[in-house]
C-alpha cells in the first residue's frame, strides 16, 4: 500500500510540474492535455468554468492581456496523490487592458500565487487559483 501511495504522489507531482512547464513555454494546448474533459476551473475573483473549452477560452483571454512566467514553483501532494497544491511567484507583463482593471502600458509585476488541484485517473479535474488582486492592482497602477 505504501508503495502505491508513493507512486501516486510521484505521478501527481510530475503531472503538476509538467502542467506548469507547458504554461511557462506558452503551450496552452499542452496544459489542456493534462486536464479531464469535465475539469472545473475556479479563478481568483472570477466565475467557475467547467470543461476544456471554457479553460481554453480563458487561456486565450489571458494570453491576450498578460505575458507571464511562473518561478519558484513548489508542488505539494496529498498522501494518496488525489490532491495537490503549488505555490509560486508570477512574473508578468500587462500587455492589453483587461475589462474593469487599470490601463495596460506594459507594466511588469511579481505576484505570489497558489493553486489547488484535484486529480483523477492521471488527469487534473479541478484547478483553483488564488492571488492578491489588490497587490496586483497596486503594482500595475504605480
Amino acid at each position: 500500500m505504501a508503495q502505491d501511495e508513493s507512486a501516486a504522489r510521484i505521478a501527481t507531482a510530475n503531472l503538476i510540474r509538467d502542467y506548469y512547464a507547458a504554461f511557462n513555454s506558452g503551450n496552452s494546448e499542452g496544459m489542456i492535455a493534462f486536464l479531464s474533459e469535465d475539469v472545473i476551473h475556479d479563478v481568483n475573483q472570477g466565475e467557475r468554468r467547467q470543461g476544456k473549452d471554457k479553460f481554453r477560452a480563458f487561456n486565450g483571454r489571458m494570453d491576450h492581456h498578460y505575458k507571464e512566467e511562473l518561478k519558484d514553483i513548489v508542488v505539494m501532494v496529498s498522501k494518496d496523490g488525489t490532491r495537490a497544491s503549488a505555490e509560486f511567484n508570477v512574473h508578468g507583463k500587462y500587455l492589453n487592458t483587461d475589462e474593469g482593471l487599470p490601463d495596460a502600458k506594459g507594466q511588469t509585476y511579481v505576484l505570489p500565487a497558489g493553486t489547488f488541484f484535484a486529480i483523477r485517473d492521471g488527469k487534473i479535474t479541478r484547478v483553483t487559483t488564488y492571488y492578491n488582486l489588490t497587490d496586483w492592482i497596486l503594482q500595475v497602477s504605480a
